[in-house]
């Protein structure tokens, strides 16, 4: 409300009250005259002495003046108190109270009925004010992406997992229109719920829901996009966790007695079989059988840790020196390394670190030539940890088996780094992209997670993981 529309506002409630009161005031001043002139009649037909006609007029004035102030009081102020009581309603302030709360006559119980109205206002106030903080932590909390659009299609509400997919500060976007934000599309059409392969630039599988409500009579628009991909990832990844304990429960319990039994047959054939061909033919079969049960028993044990990834231990540190360790282990291939020295992530370094180090030998082996690069970059966008494992190797050709377990087109690949890592970053909240690079030959493996990194505050400051 402008300052000329509040004083007039103001002014008006004077005024009204003002001619309430003059009313009031009238009526009494007019049975107060008719009173004096009934008393001066009567006198004047007794005929008595002037001094007894001053005398009773001024007793006439007197009880006509108490007459006044007690009406006064008693209705005058208590109306004036519930107006102020009333205003201060209407502006939302619902503590306040009157005080000529007297049950008994009827402005006590208009005093009463007023005063309960402000306490069920207030109650009510309360819950909601209540039930909107629960509603905005349940929303904040979710991972699915909400954003509310007013009538001109300008974003007026979203939650963090919005912030992050649209790419958004932590207090931005806000009166950006849909088509600003690349969501345009999915408030014009008709359909309430669809799946695409991308929103606002990024790739993946997305389930977009539409709908529409009223504020103040006028239309908004509420959109609803979650990542379904993630849950079917997840979804896979506990059926392959599945088949591994399986699979791994039951062909161990078969290694272990061909391993023994291959051991023994050894010793014994070794000291009852005659010095020859047989002989060494035998026990070099013997020997296979057992190294091939203890091959098979580590390359079980390799998919085992699938089914068995700890829970990321978080905690803040310098990601330049963890960098530095995953690029020291290659002594065959010089990885370049950009980490700024002041970056601090949160994440479980030992993951992160396994992760970093499956990516490089990936990305090292992809290579075509021994002098192609590979490039380890870390930085902080926006608060987000993005970490890139950048290749000039041969790049892609079957993206859609990339993470897929036991999947690999290498000789000697066990086809469980990629998943692992994929499976480390999820941990954390995160997502691992890998694709060819743009206009330039090889890959770029893209660890993402929200929310994991800034600026040490000290400078100077040496974290404990470096020492």
């Amino acid at each position: 409300m402008s300052e000329p529309e509040w004083r007039r506002d103001a002014l008006g409630s004077v005024r009204r009250r003002s001619g309430f009161e003059r009313r009031v005031m009238v009526r009494l001043i007019i049975l107060e005259a008719v009173a004096i002139a009934l008393g001066i009649w009567v006198l004047e037909l007794s005929q008595p002495g002037w001094i007894l006609w001053v005398a009773g007029l001024a007793v006439l004035l007197f009880f006509s003046a108490a007459v006044t102030a007690s009406v006064h009081k008693a209705l005058v102020r208590p109306l004036r108190g519930l107006t102020n009581v009333v205003e201060a309603y209407r502006k939302g302030d619902y503590t306040i109270r009157s005080s000529r709360e007297v049950p008994g006559d009827a402005l006590g119980d208009l005093v009463h009925e007023i005063n309960s109205l402000g306490t069920t206002l207030h109650q009510q106030r309360l819950q909601a004010m209540e039930a909107t903080a629960l509603l905005e932590k349940l929303i904040g909390a979710i991972s699915v992406a909400v954003l509310a659009f007013d009538t001109e299609r300008k974003l007026r509400v979203r939650n963090p997992a919005a912030a992050h997919l649209l790419r958004l500060d932590a207090e931005g976007g806000y009166g950006l229109t849909a088509t600003e934000l690349g969501v345009r599309s999915f408030l014009d059409e008709e359909i309430h719920t669809r799946i695409v392969t991308q929103v606002a630039g990024r790739a993946g599988r997305w389930q977009i829901t539409h709908g529409t409500f009223r504020e103040s009579g006028l239309v908004q628009h509420l959109l609803l996009i979650s990542d379904v991909q993630q849950a079917l990832r997840e979804e896979e990844r506990l059926a392959w966790q599945r088949l591994i304990r399986v699979m791994g429960h039951e062909v161990n319990n078969s290694l272990a007695p061909i391993k023994s039994l291959a051991g023994t047959l050894e010793e014994l054939l070794a000291i009852s079989l005659p010095e020859g061909p047989r002989r060494e033919e035998t026990l070099d079969g013997l020997r296979v059988i057992g190294e091939r049960t203890r091959s098979l028993g580590r390359f079980l044990s390799q998919y085992a840790r699938l089914a068995r990834l700890p829970v990321p231990r978080r905690r803040w540190l310098h990601v330049a020196p963890l960098v530095a360790r995953v690029t020291a282990l290659e002594t065959l291939h010089a990885i370049k390394a950009d980490a700024p020295p002041h970056l601090e992530v949160y994440v479980d370094e030992d993951q992160l670190e396994h992760a970093l180090i499956n990516l490089s030998r990936n990305a090292i082996e992809a290579l075509l030539t021994p002098g192609g690069g590979v490039w380890i970059v870390a930085r902080n966008r926006h608060g987000d940890l993005v970490i890139e494992v950048i290749d000039e190797g041969c790049g892609i050709a079957n993206p859609e088996n990339l993470f897929v377990p036991f999947f690999t087109t290498k000789p000697d690949g066990s086809g469980v780094g990629l998943v692992l890592s994929r499976q480390i970053a999820e941990a954390h909240g995160g997502t691992l992209r890998l694709e060819n690079r743009d206009g330039a030959p090889g890959a770029v493996a893209t660890l993402e997670i929200p929310g994991a990194a800034r600026l040490a505050r000290d400078t100077n400051h040496q974290h404990s993981s470096m020492t």
